[in-house]
């Protein structure tokens, strides 16, 4: 019994119908999502990693590589020639790992942003401003930055809700 994780791809926005398909045939299968801060409030909160795509952990020579061409949404395996591409449990395992990462780090904006990076505050009284990221304040989607005011040397800390910030281009 050989099983590999292969890449199944879905149809556009379709990923959520096909991940619950998949689970229903008693597949596994790993479907990495994360949490987003949209502009529009109205957006999901959580989308795909990979848009279109997860994985799926199957023996080809007992299900078939027709099994998934011909289920309902799909766009079937990611394949080379006639032959399904096979992802290393390695990189399932990394992928894993990082999609943790940002999900501890709060989300996509938070990946990567550090203490002391400069953000714009795009919303609210202060919309323009420039400031410097302090921290994530646990349990919520409040952040505290320290605005730089103009003529006054200090920075001044607030808080501030996520959706206020950009991040500052380099």
């Amino acid at each position: 019994m050989a099983e590999y994780w292969y890449a199944l791809r879905s149809k556009p926005r379709k990923e959520e119908v096909v991940y619950r398909q998949v689970l229903n045939q008693n597949v596994e299968v790993y479907y990495p999502r994360i949490r987003v801060h949209p502009v529009n409030p109205r957006a999901k909160k959580i989308q795909p990693y990979f848009p279109s795509y997860m994985f799926v952990h199957v023996d080809l020579e007992v299900i078939g590589l027709s099994y998934f061409q011909w289920m309902p949404h799909t766009l079937g395996l990611v394949c080379f020639g006639e032959e399904a591409a096979i992802v290393p449990d390695h990189l399932i395992n990394e992928l894993k790992k990082r999609v943790r990462e940002i999900a501890e780090a709060g989300g996509e904006f938070f990946d990567g942003l550090k203490a002391g990076e400069t953000v714009y505050i795009r919303q609210g009284p202060f919309a323009g401003y420039e400031a410097i990221f302090d921290t994530r304040l646990p349990g919520s989607e409040r952040v505290r930055v320290l605005l730089k005011l103009l003529h006054d040397q200090r920075q001044v800390p607030m808080e501030l809700d996520i959706r206020y910030l950009a991040r500052k281009s380099k």
